[in-house]
């Protein structure tokens, strides 16, 4: 069966991460396309992973008859109207996270997508990453008894991206970056219960200067199953990533340090990485992994969607995902911004961005 094309729609840190997940799953997948608005950068990017064809908009990627599956690295803003015309083109889409900004716009992509015929998948990589595959297995084998504490927290200095730190295209800040990996793992390692209540504290401790969104936060997810999950997202720990699960049973318990084992401690005055951003964070002393894609998951996850395109196997991680995702998001910013416990389902109307639920409570007590 022939290989999966994928065409790419970004050409900053996460396209990286997409294309040499796809480079290194040959015998499923291809990158044969690219789109960025930004000038040179598609071309640049091309030249880099030996991609044959480059756009400077997207929508002439949408039109190139040999692309099937669209991964999509675009700010959140945009991610709504790109997947609604690549379902209208025909093309499978890989939204990487979150889905987008609203809730509004998460049906009308899981609903352009279906009325086509095409899959939207939403790309979590931590339901790939080999030691988090693992836990879980043990988990769903019995290992710790009945689970009723799932930990998951990610931290570093802030986003490789300079749009994460505008809320307007973002709409939020360490939790719309890093806390949907969390909300996403918590539900994927429990089985997908449903959820019952959401409780977030969040804060500016030391950003303040460069965003309006939150640095820091606690969000703690409530199941109907009597299971919590707890979700630490950090914008303010320098020195490298830190992402990390604990899992907690009447039986027994695991901790998974996602890259600790791997990695190797390094000091550099000069910094490293091809990548201005990169280089400026890798200064003093980090902890570089190695395989780092391979460890976080995300050729594994490239593997599975292409499989998921011809039909071999069904999505993980989908449309559906992110959608609940996004309405844990909507319930932490509405519970940080009134301090109390959000009760599930929430669907506020007329929202812009999930942040606009902290910063203006009087929007979520309205919605209640």
């Amino acid at each position: 069966m022939p290989r999966v094309k994928v065409g790419i729609v970004g050409s900053r840190f996460q396209a990286d991460c997409i294309a040499a997940a796809v480079h290194a799953v040959p015998e499923e997948a291809e990158v044969v396309a690219v789109a960025s608005p930004t000038h040179g950068h598609a071309a640049s990017f091309a030249q880099r992973h030996a991609i044959a064809r480059w756009y400077s908009d997207y929508r002439e990627l949408l039109r190139d008859p040999d692309v099937e599956m669209v991964s999509i690295t675009a700010p959140n803003r945009l991610h709504a109207q790109i997947t609604i015309d690549a379902a209208k083109a025909g093309k499978h889409v890989v939204c990487e996270k979150p889905l987008c900004l609203t809730l509004e716009e998460a049906d009308a992509m899981i609903d352009a997508c279906r009325r086509a015929g095409v899959l939207l998948l939403y790309g979590e990589e931590l339901c790939f990453a080999p030691k988090y595959v693992k836990a879980k297995q043990l988990a769903d084998e019995g290992a710790f008894g009945r689970v009723h504490l799932v930990k998951q927290g990610e931290k570093h200095s802030g986003p490789h991206s300079e749009w994460f730190w505008d809320v307007e295209q973002s709409g939020g800040g360490a939790v719309m970056d890093l806390g949907c990996h969390g909300i996403a793992f918590c539900w994927w390692f429990l089985g997908k219960p449903k959820i019952k209540s959401v409780y977030s504290q969040m804060a500016t401790q030391v950003h303040r200067a460069r965003t309006q969104g939150e640095d820091e936060a606690v969000t703690i997810i409530e199941f109907e199953t009597g299971a919590a999950g707890m979700v630490e997202s950090s914008w303010n720990r320098p020195g490298g990533m830190d992402d990390c699960v604990e899992v907690f049973g009447d039986k027994g318990q695991t901790y998974a340090d996602l890259l600790m084992g791997n990695a190797l401690p390094t000091y550099s005055e000069a910094g490293f990485g091809y990548a201005v951003e990169k280089a400026a964070t890798t200064r003093g002393w980090t902890y570089p992994v190695f395989e780092e894609h391979w460890n976080y998951g995300f050729p594994q996850e490239m593997r599975h969607f292409a499989r998921c395109v011809r039909g071999k196997e069904a999505p993980i991680s989908d449309g559906e995902t992110g959608r609940v995702v996004q309405e844990v998001l909507y319930a932490a910013y509405a519970s940080a911004g009134l301090g109390r416990k959000i009760m599930l389902p929430f669907r506020p109307h007329g929202i812009a961005k999930p942040i606009d639920l902290w910063r203006m409570p009087e929007r979520a007590q309205a919605a209640l």
